[in-house]
């Protein structure tokens, strides 16, 4: 075999580079990561959750770390979908690699409006959307917690947008692939996952919780949560039609290997993002060698192969 290994990937009609992603929330809006990413390279980045107006998140402390990963609780706090397309989107006109505009709503009625907003940027190439939010219509809770709220917000994303709609999914389900269909019913072009963890971390010197937003929970990521997000992958992606995208402790080519044997079409990394600013790039050239030693042309040959073990 020669030298030459293909990266690329195609998720339906979205296409990419190589499969390498960075992760909601862990990338900035893309440009603060420049002095250590080409952005050229990597496939693309999904941006800070936005939401149409700014908001200021959660107080401190936000972050704190756990065995093997960490807990958070922002609170989404983002510049909001004006400053965005005004500050944030001119500068990355530039860059090649593909712009997934994560965005998220309080109300079934603002998703709408957010992808509507979102699909008139011509610079933005897909959209995610986060529905790990709390319904704020419903009491508070999760549009992720049952498939026909998911059916409800992702049919009002889909009547709203033709830009390839990425629907970003929640583990703290009972059965994250009727979540998947629920979203693949409503028009879907694919699925995330997973996000967070809901976890706590306390205090013992104060026997209080450490996260400062009046609950004390927050969203475990990092290593720790990988055999768990894989497994959901592997479920995933035999249980529905549409590509699925894994993400969860990624770190290096082999923890993104797995993911793709998973049944993944495209990984997303990020916390490890927070302890290494290059962990893309790291991962991306780590694939190429990997592929090589294993006599591997294209890499979406790797596609669902533990599936046939």
């Amino acid at each position: 075999m020669g030298s030459a290994v293909d990266l690329s990937v195609s998720l339906g009609t979205f296409s990419l580079a190589n499969p390498v992603l960075a992760a909601s929330g862990t990338f900035g809006y893309g440009l603060e990561f420049t002095p250590f990413v080409d952005l050229n390279r990597i496939g693309g980045f999904c941006t800070k959750g936005l939401s149409l107006k700014p908001r200021m998140g959660n107080p401190a402390p936000r972050v704190v770390e756990t065995a093997a990963g960490m807990l958070n609780s922002i609170g989404l706090e983002n510049v909001g979908f004006d400053r965005f397309r005004d500050e944030k989107l001119p500068h990355l006109q530039m860059y090649d690699c593909r712009v997934v505009c994560n965005f998220f709503g309080d109300t079934v009625a603002e998703y709408e409006e957010m992808a509507r907003a979102l699909s008139t940027l011509d610079r933005v190439d897909a959209l995610e959307m986060n529905i790990s939010c709390p319904n704020v219509e419903e009491g508070g809770v999760q549009f992720s917690a049952d498939p026909k709220t998911v059916e409800k917000v992702v049919s009002a994303a889909r009547r709203a947008t033709d830009k390839f709609l990425v629907v970003k999914l929640s583990p703290n389900v009972t059965d994250i692939t009727v979540t998947a269909k629920a979203a693949e019913a409503a028009g879907a072009d694919a699925v995330s996952l997973v996000n967070t963890y809901v976890g706590m971390v306390l205090d013992a010197e104060r026997a209080v919780p450490y996260l400062g937003n009046g609950n004390g929970t927050g969203g475990l990521s990092g290593p720790a949560i990988k055999p768990i997000a894989l497994n959901m992958v592997y479920q995933t992606s035999q249980a529905v039609s549409i590509p699925v995208i894994g993400l969860g402790g990624i770190r290096t080519a082999e923890d993104a290997i797995e993911y793709i044997m998973a049944g993944a079409s495209a990984i997303q990394v990020g916390t490890a993002n927070f302890f290494d600013p290059r962990a893309t790039m790291n991962i991306l050239d780590g694939l190429t060698d990997w592929c090589r030693d294993h006599d591997i042309d294209k890499i979406e040959s790797l596609r669902g192969r533990a599936w046939k073990q």
